[in-house]
């Protein structure tokens, strides 16, 4: 394998992660994992991933976005990324994965990261509410409904990159 190979395939995975690590604010993470396994394979010549896996990826994408939307559209709030809840669930994220790999080895990777992560952006969510007052807080119901969007958004993100990877790699 050339350098450049390497480099190309290390930014790729970079992307991957980028695109979980989106997810956690609100942010279209999936679209960013659909286009980047789409730009994978187009320079990989389609020679792991394949029209029918790049149609399946869009079509979760778009599934994911839209789920999303309705839950925005329903009234549930999005977490706010302040510098502190960015380093939160950075460090939540990189805690996840060294948690979770000796466990599960390459899928603890990517299920450590996202579990991490969306640990670390949910404590920085209830410290931001415990310190407003009363009639400010968030009601529970739409705390619930924020952690199962962001939940619904990473596990259609892990199932993307599960089964790019499971392409890349057969």
């Amino acid at each position: 394998m050339s350098f450049f190979t390497t480099m190309g395939f290390t930014f790729f995975l970079f992307i991957l992660f980028a695109g979980i690590f989106l997810n956690l604010f609100g942010l279209p993470g999936t679209v960013v994992i659909f286009f980047d396994v789409l730009f994978y394979a187009i320079f990989t010549g389609f020679n792991h991933i394949g029209l029918k896996i790049i149609l399946l990826l869009l079509i979760l994408s778009v599934i994911a976005e839209t789920i999303d939307v309705f839950f925005v559209a329903g009234g549930t709030s999005r977490s706010v990324a302040s510098k502190k809840s960015l380093g939160t669930a950075a460090l939540g994220a990189f805690a996840g994965v060294f948690l979770l790999t000796p466990l599960w080895g390459g899928p603890g990777i990517w299920i450590g990261f996202f579990a991490g992560g969306l640990a670390g952006t949910l404590i920085m969510e209830f410290i931001h509410q415990s310190k407003l007052k009363a009639p400010f807080r968030m009601p529970g119901r739409a705390v619930f409904a924020m952690i199962g969007g962001k939940m619904f958004k990473g596990l259609i993100s892990l199932s993307m990159i599960a089964l790019s990877l499971s392409n890349i790699y057969s």
